[in-house]
């Protein structure tokens, strides 16, 4: 799986930085994932090299506008292209008066299906909210101004590889049986021989999972939702010194995200949704708040538009 950061701004967006959205693109398909969308998003497609067509599904952590108001346009956009399959959508509860009362108010012709589904309660419960052939999406309540969720992608686990050799040196002929043995499948051969395939095949390799966390302040949610993930993009509005600030507002620190990265012994951790105060040139910079969440995780990086990572197990 690679992410790509559309934007990485809280708030307002600036000229380096716009609001927010990470594409997620899929291993071995042309299919596209979206997390949030603020305004301007599908400008930002334009100057990425994802194709916005093989975008499939769109998740919406919570109802701020800097996290929704890019989505009308650009469902618009694809309808007026005309090369949609369709879009499903999960988010809170009232996304769907939303987005059919502004394409309704704006006569939008959206020529394609588009599905929303409600993410509460399988927050609430714990449960699975999609399960996407290789993949499995999981999402979790967070601790903001209104409802917020964070959501996390696991790839299933893969087979383990073949062992080759050792099926040529049975003299198991090459074709759909090695298929079917990489399956995991029992078969019989023409001479008579049964084969069964988990006896040539390693053991099945880790997919990679990656977990979306914004808006919220430190959140025990976060830190169950996270565990044990490759990648955790999280939102690191506010330097530490402006703790009091990010408790008012319900959003975290470059130090709450650190500690929840921490906590959930992750891979990596990237920091987003930073607040326009920190601009390069003033007292407190984005510079600042990666070195504060660097001392609590080392492995942290700092999101910039534009970036694309590969994630990687751990």
């Amino acid at each position: 799986m690679q992410v790509t950061f559309l934007g990485t701004s809280s708030g307002v967006p600036t000229r380096a930085r716009n609001v927010s959205a990470v594409a997620l693109r899929l291993p071995q398909r042309s299919e596209l994932w979206l997390f949030d969308c603020g305004e301007g998003t599908q400008h930002q497609f334009l100057r990425s090299d994802l194709r916005l067509s093989q975008l499939r599904r769109i998740f919406v952590s919570h109802m701020h506008g800097d996290h929704i108001f890019g989505l009308p346009g650009l469902l618009a956009s694809l309808g007026l292209a005309g090369n949609s399959s369709g879009i499903d959508l999960y988010g809170p509860e009232p996304l769907a008066s939303y987005l059919n009362g502004v394409l309704r108010s704006s006569s939008s012709r959206i020529g394609y299906p588009i599905e929303i589904n409600r993410v509460q309660e399988a927050a609430e419960k714990n449960e699975v909210l999609l399960d996407d052939n290789d993949l499995l999406v999981r999402c979790a309540p967070l601790t903001h101004r209104v409802p917020a969720f964070a959501y996390r992608v696991d790839q299933k686990p893969k087979p383990g590889r073949f062992n080759l050799e050792r099926a040529k040196a049975l003299k198991i002929p090459p074709g759909p049986v090695y298929a079917a043995l990489k399956r995991g499948e029992k078969v019989t051969l023409n001479d008579g021989r049964k084969i069964n395939g988990k006896e040539f095949s390693g053991p099945d390799r880790p997919g990679t999972s990656m977990v979306y966390c914004t808006d919220t302040v430190f959140s025990e949610s976060a830190i169950n939702l996270a565990q044990g993930a490759d990648l955790l993009i999280h939102e690191a509005t506010y330097a530490h010194e402006d703790a009091d600030m990010a408790y008012q507002r319900q959003h975290s620190t470059s130090t709450m995200a650190a500690q929840i990265a921490a906590e959930a012994g992750v891979g990596q951790l990237v920091l987003t949704h930073l607040s326009p105060r920190y601009a390069p040139g003033n007292r407190i910079t984005p510079e600042d708040l990666l070195a504060e969440a660097q001392a609590i995780f080392p492995n942290t990086l700092l999101a910039k538009d534009f970036l694309q990572i590969d994630i990687n197990p751990k």
